[in-house]
């Protein structure tokens, strides 16, 4: 199974922002921290928010937090809800696959996400940020090209 570009971003996002110690992060510092343009880093942060996973703050002193409920979020349901429904092929696209009234595999395949998923469902944002992952998040300084 693959994760789009989008959920690996927000995952980044929420990981960031799990360690985060001092002064609240903005979504541009966090674009160039995480070394991924800030329109980008800005819809991730959009979804998270209306997720109810972030917190933005506007003004001085303002910038990213994690809710309550960001911070004790299964990572398994991040991914779920991240990624959306559908399956891992498409049997149904542009060109149907000839195979879809009598196939086994896309059964199979359904069966193995939902694998992939409930094996992330014991993991929360803080096991994913323990050593060495968390001093490496907090040690990374943002680049200036980033946007």
């Amino acid at each position: 199974m693959r994760l789009t570009r989008f959920t690996d971003l927000a995952l980044r996002v929420l990981m960031r922002l799990a360690v985060e110690e001092g002064e609240l992060p903005t979504t541009r510092e966090v674009a160039a921290t995480m070394e991924v343009p800030y329109t980008h880093t800005a819809k991730a942060v959009a979804k998270l928010q209306h997720m109810g996973l972030v917190e933005t703050r506007r003004g001085r002193g303002g910038g990213l937090a994690l809710t309550p409920a960001g911070r004790s979020a299964s990572v398994g349901a991040l991914v779920r809800d991240l990624e959306g429904p559908g399956d891992v092929v498409d049997c149904t696209g542009t060109t149907p696959c000839p195979l879809r009234a009598a196939c086994r595999l896309r059964g199979a395949l359904r069966t193995a996400q939902e694998a992939f998923f409930a094996s992330l469902d014991p993991l929360t944002l803080a096991d994913l940020v323990t050593a060495p992952t968390g001093p490496l998040l907090l040690s990374l300084s943002p680049r200036r090209d980033a946007d």
